[in-house]
This record gives structure tokens, C-alpha cells and sequence, in this order.
């Protein structure tokens, strides 16, 4: 599917929120990890579980082994399943966590996959058993630094609040939209989807604070003290064939 071209309106508007958000909160310079290996790691632990689960346990992790793919892949999948206790579903996060390590060596490491080319490498990804689009585009994103939007349901909610999104799209149709509105940018990708999760956890929640949101100003969204009036805004129109 072939990427569109923004328009002026569509850009500006993702930037502007860019840019408040930036203010608000600062850079987060993620992903925290101490190398690419560990960023993939990270992204498969972090599924469904809370990021300071994950940092438990890549501690517990680092104070047994290695962070790399051939110290894991050669633990006992019960022993590693113990290490991974503290990120939840960790019987199933081992198997998992084994199986991606098993074809990152096989296919070469990091050299290896550093190689592909965006497209195939994230066909690669996704075709490992428990790696799903965001796993795979975290890991694009923040190990390979390709130019890949993250979506997640953060994303969803603040773009569906602030009128960009219906909000049921796809995830790939969602991912094509950012990407192509904003232009193949990895520095923007990277603290943008940083900026998106942080708000999202603690302020546009499921029941938002929105008397402490940095987007207010330009927010339709109805908050504590009742309905405000609805500016009209760019809505984010998908990429076209």
C-alpha cells in the first residue's frame, strides 16, 4: 500500500501536539536499556504488564546471565521463567523470549537483521511466535532506529479525544497515517511515542485529569466542568492506495 502526502493542516496539527507535549514534559531520550539486545528484550516483556514489572526483571535477569541472545536462549526455560517472575505470564514471556532469541541467532544477530531493509525486517519480526505489530514496531523503532511509528492504545485515546481519530481504525492503518503525515523522522518517532505514553498514564487516562492536560486549550474533549465548545480540526484521513 502506497504511502499520501499530508496536507499542511494534518501536519500541523500532529506537530502542535508534538510540541506541547514536549513542553510539558521534556525529553525522555527512551528507550531505557543499556543496548539494542536489551531493547528487544524490554519490548517483549513489557506486554500486557507494567514497565517497572519489566525492570524487575531484566535486573533479576542481568544478576543471573548476560542480556544477549545466546545467554538466554542457553537457560533452562523454567530457570529463565523464575527470573522473569516479576513481568507476569512468565512461563509464557520464556518460551517467547526464547523463541525470539533462537531466530535472532539464526538469522544473524544483529548483523544479520541490521541488513534487511525496513519492510522485510519487520515481516521478520511479526512472524516470530508472540511478536505483535507494537512489539515489532518498539522494536524497529528503538533497537534498529527505523522510522516507524508506535501506536498503542495511549495513542488511540489522546488522537480519538482530541478529534484527529474516529478511534476504531486498525493499528496498520493508524501506523501508515502517523507515518505518513509527519514524513520518516526516527528522533520524532522516538520521543513522540515517549511523550504519547507518559500523558497517557498519567494524565488523558480512562477517566482524564483534564484540568492538569497540556493539550486543553485545543481539546474537544468534555472535561469535569462540562462540554466545552467543539473547535473543527484536521482529522487524520488514513493513507490512500
Amino acid at each position: 500500500m502506497g504511502a499520501r502526502k499530508s496536507t499542511g493542516a494534518e501536519r500541523s496539527r500532529l506537530l502542535s501536539v508534538f510540541h506541547s507535549l514536549l513542553a510539558a514534559y521534556g525529553p525522555q531520550r527512551w528507550w531505557p536499556a543499556e543496548t539494542p539486545f536489551e531493547v528487544m528484550v524490554g519490548a517483549i516483556l513489557t506486554q500486557n504488564t507494567a514497565w517497572t514489572n519489566v525492570e524487575r526483571a531484566i535486573a533479576r535477569l542481568k544478576g543471573h546471565v548476560p542480556v544477549d541472545a545466546e545467554a538466554i536462549a542457553g537457560l533452562p526455560t523454567e530457570s529463565l521463567a523464575e527470573l522473569l517472575r516479576p513481568a507476569g505470564y512468565f512461563n509464557v514471556k520464556a518460551r517467547r523470549l526464547q523463541r525470539f532469541c533462537a531466530a535472532y541467532l539464526a538469522a544473524g544477530g544483529a548483523e544479520g537483521l541490521s541488513a534487511m531493509e525496513t519492510g522485510a525486517l519487520r515481516g521478520w519480526l511479526l512472524a516470530v511466535h508472540g511478536v505483535g505489530p507494537e512489539t515489532a514496531d518498539d522494536i524497529l523503532l528503538y533497537a534498529f532506529e527505523r522510522p516507524v511509528f508506535v501506536v498503542d492504545a495511549y495513542t488511540r485515546r489522546i488522537f480519538a479525544r482530541l478529534g484527529c481519530l474516529r478511534g476504531e481504525e486498525g493499528y496498520e492503518a493508524l501506523r501508515r497515517t502517523f507515518e505518513a503525515v509527519l514524513d520518516p523522522d526516527v528522533a520524532l518517532f522516538n520521543e513522540y511515542h515517549a511523550l504519547i505514553v507518559l500523558h497517557g498514564k498519567g494524565v488523558c487516562r480512562a477517566r482524564p485529569s483534564c484540568d492538569a492536560c497540556c493539550l486543553r486549550g485545543s481539546c474537544p474533549y468534555p472535561d469535569a466542568s462540562g462540554p466545552k465548545a467543539r473547535p473543527v480540526r484536521p482529522r487524520l484521513s488514513g493513507p490512500r492506495r
